[in-house]
């Protein structure tokens, strides 16, 4: 199974989703801002990283920049979990290097296949 970093600065939104994730075995790390998210992708290398946007102080594309900048985390697919639904945000976070997009309130069966195709559509150790 996964080890799936979840970076979001609803605590209540990073429980949802650890239940979720955990339910089916992954192993989950979470994060409640974006440089912390950063720090611990950097630290820990999961496999997937779940990143919000809209986080105070640094906003999840500022840290999805972040991680593709680095040699040591740019490998990391990221898959983007928001309440923003606009198309032109979609598009902007793929822009950033998102792998996929969810809109919240995520459902579980969304949540697993969106992470299964991206991690089944990656190759080789991180």
């Amino acid at each position: 199974m996964a080890h799936i970093l979840i970076v979001d600065d609803s605590l209540t939104d990073i429980y949802v989703l650890k239940m979720m994730l955990e339910r089916h075995g992954h192993r989950t790390s979470s994060a409640d801002n974006g440089p912390d998210g950063v720090k611990i992708a950097h630290h820990e290398h999961p496999d997937i990283v779940l990143m919000d946007i809209v986080m105070p102080g640094m906003s999840g594309f500022q840290a999805m920049r972040l991680l593709n900048k680095d040699p040591a985390t740019a490998k990391i697919p990221v898959v983007v979990v928001t309440t923003k639904s606009q198309e032109a945000d979609k598009v902007w976070a793929l822009r950033q290097g998102a792998r996929d997009y969810i809109i919240k309130p995520v459902t579980e069966t969304d949540l697993l296949s969106k992470i299964h195709a991206v991690l089944g559509s990656t190759h080789g150790p991180h």
